[in-house]
């Protein structure tokens, strides 16, 4: 896609003080120490993990082993040109997946032994999907089940959109107390555009592009079992990541075991389950992990065979904020920029459900950004408080 003459630069990590920086320098220390402890690993992983600690916050990024079976598609990808370089003087998007990456080179994920498989950060997400919070989530169906049908609709995709504050998706009122009423908590909203392209005919096929396990991955498999219980898809093709990422992002384990959860609650919760596991079977539902999915470009460098498939759906959604910088592209647009007019490289209708926890934004009204500024300063993109529906059909 060719880049507007009024593109922004990519966004780096080379400012103290910025959000890109406080990441690399110090959530992903923070993120190795979490994973040391995550399991009894063997002094060769511990002293793994004590190297990428110390090459990602002071020194520069290290090759991957010349026999990693990836290593071709990281140089694709741009390996050999940041090879060498500080962490902080690359792109943030690409920093960001490459440390993940190195991160399951660091434990063992892809080499043959004992920890070969082993997700480093499955405890954190069990513990999360297993928490009475969840319970009481899901508690909130019951009530759900006899309302209007376009109550229904409105609160399991609030409940897809604010991920593992789900609860606002039942009870929407509840968000009204956390921001002013200047500054509502849904900044953009094209919900009304997304339904008109998902009308109850029973025909279309949706491509949903997870963010994270746990409690954030339920929500949005409900939404796909409501959509398909109510006739407005036939299909949904449900797109994960190839392998562990971000912490907690979603994996096809991540998927077996957030239905097991909904399969064995009582109540509406286990209808709901019961509904994926039926559509999973007999095809309704499929999960694909396309390599591009873990990788560090943005959605307008997807290889053909991806924009081949997602052309063909009736309407894409990406969830969460790591898909919307891909979507848009991670640089510092001005908020008003139309959404429409980055997302115009995409193959087919798409849409973003997106809580805002990083710089990247476009497609605000005038108003809205100036509230949000005299309000918050710019607190507002990073601070998980609101949240984004945008379509462009």
């Amino acid at each position: 896609m060719p880049e507007r003459s009024d593109t922004p630069p990519v966004l780096l990590g080379n400012e103290p003080g910025s959000f890109p920086h406080s990441v690399l320098a110090e959530r992903h220390p923070a993120i190795i120490r979490q994973v040391r402890e995550s399991f009894p690993y063997d002094p060769e992983r511990h002293r793994a993990l004590d190297a990428l600690l110390a090459g990602c916050t002071e020194g520069v990024i290290e090759p991957l082993p010349a026999d990693a079976h990836d290593r071709d598609r990281w140089t694709a990808w741009g390996a050999d040109v940041y090879t060498g370089r500080s962490w902080f003087e690359v792109p943030w998007l690409w920093s960001e997946s490459y440390f993940y990456r190195q991160l399951l080179e660091a434990v063992g994920y892809f080499a043959p032994g004992p920890w070969q498989g082993i997700d480093p950060f499955r405890p954190s997400k069990l513990a999360e999907l297993d928490a009475p919070e969840t319970d009481e989530e899901l508690s909130a169906l019951d009530a759900l089940a006899d309302r209007p049908a376009g109550e229904q609709d409105r609160a399991l995709l609030h409940g897809s959109l604010w991920g593992n504050r789900a609860d606002l998706g039942f009870r929407l009122s509840a968000a009204s107390g956390e921001t002013s009423s200047d500054t509502p908590p849904l900044v953009a909203d094209d919900s009304d555009t997304l339904w008109s392209l998902l009308p109850p005919s029973g025909a279309a096929t949706l491509a949903l592009i997870a963010d994270n396990a746990g409690r954030e991955l339920v929500p949005d498999l409900l939404l796909i079992a409501h959509l398909l219980t109510q006739g407005r898809i036939a299909r949904a093709v449900l797109h994960i990541k190839p392998y562990p990422y971000y912490v907690s992002d979603a994996t096809h384990a991540d998927v077996l075991d957030a239905l097991r959860r909904l399969t064995s609650a009582p109540g509406a919760a286990a209808a709901y389950g019961r509904t994926l596991w039926a559509a999973l079977t007999d095809g309704r539902l499929t999960v694909r992990a396309h390599p591009f999915s873990g990788g560090p470009l943005p959605y307008a460098e997807m290889p053909g065979d991806l924009r081949e498939e997602l052309g063909a759906a009736t309407l894409t959604v990406l969830k969460g904020d790591l898909n919307y910088r891909r979507l848009v592209g991670d640089r510092l647009w001005p908020p008003t920029t139309p959404f429409a007019d980055v997302t115009a490289y995409f193959p087919g209708p798409v849409a973003a459900l997106r809580t805002l926890k990083s710089d990247v934004i476009t497609g605000l009204s005038d108003r809205t950004e100036a509230a949000l500024v005299a309000a918050e300063g710019q607190k507002w993109r990073t601070g998980g408080t609101h949240a984004l529906i945008q379509v462009r059909a």
